[in-house]
């Protein structure tokens, strides 16, 4: 069957970047912010616990925005809507500052442009455990405002996480498309190796690869950046 979509991670893919590095900013950003109730090392630890409840909700009608504020807010105790109300005017006001911890290529917009003319559909399909607002700042980092995307994931309009099988699930229920007509470009061997449970062809950008390639569940390939954009010119992906 004929590949009809592409579904792109983001971090680490179409924008570069070290994810570590780059949490830490965000990470510091906001507890500068929040240092009158909380100390840093309390906040990282309750962020990443509402990360870890997000990831496991399996409730259908419950956003992953939904899951996260609830899940935050029932740890954070005294200020917590003061805390949460800085933790939004973050991402409003400072976030956008964060653009030096990634690595920008034009190589992202030429990959899209060239897939778009190629007859492809094109998903972001970034772990959506960022809202909205900080998800299109990184695509605008990465030059791809302009990009016509069919879908992008985001806290508001998603209900699972990476690496959940439900999370693609509901991607190709959203976009109409079966996974035998999809692939997925990520720089994640679990999270977005995940989309093979699926049923969906997985490739690995190795420039910024996280995890180890296993080699009992290779994926249908691997390669670069500069790969991705010669496989999809002769649309061999």
């Amino acid at each position: 069957m004929t590949r009809r979509a592409l579904l792109f991670d983001l971090d680490g893919t179409l924008l570069p970047l070290d994810l570590e590095t780059f949490l830490h900013g965000c990470f510091s950003g906001m507890a500068r912010r929040v240092g009158r109730w909380l100390a840093p090392d309390e906040l990282v630890n309750l962020i990443w616990a509402a990360v870890k409840d997000t990831v496991e909700n399996d409730d259908s009608h419950r956003t992953n925005d939904e899951v996260f504020r609830e899940a935050f807010m029932a740890r954070a105790g005294a200020g917590k809507e003061e805390v949460w109300a800085e933790m939004e005017a973050f991402y409003e006001e400072e976030f956008a500052q964060l653009r030096h911890l990634t690595r920008p290529t034009d190589l992202a917009q030429e990959i899209c442009r060239t897939a778009l003319e190629q007859g492809y559909e094109l998903v972001v399909a970034t772990n959506p455990i960022f809202p909205e607002k900080a998800i299109h700042e990184r695509l605008r980092w990465a030059g791809l405002e302009a990009i016509p995307f069919r879908l992008v994931t985001t806290m508001e309009n998603s209900h699972y996480c990476k690496p959940r099988v439900h999370y693609y699930r509901e991607i190709l229920t959203k976009i109409g498309r079966c996974p035998e007509e999809c692939t997925m470009i990520g720089n994640d061997v679990v999270e977005d190796g995940a989309a093979a449970e699926a049923g969906i062809a997985v490739g690995l950008v190795t420039d910024c690869l996280v995890g180890s390639v296993p080699v009992d569940r290779p994926p249908a390939w691997t390669g670069t950046l500069t790969d991705v954009l010669e496989w999809i010119k002769h649309r061999e992906i």
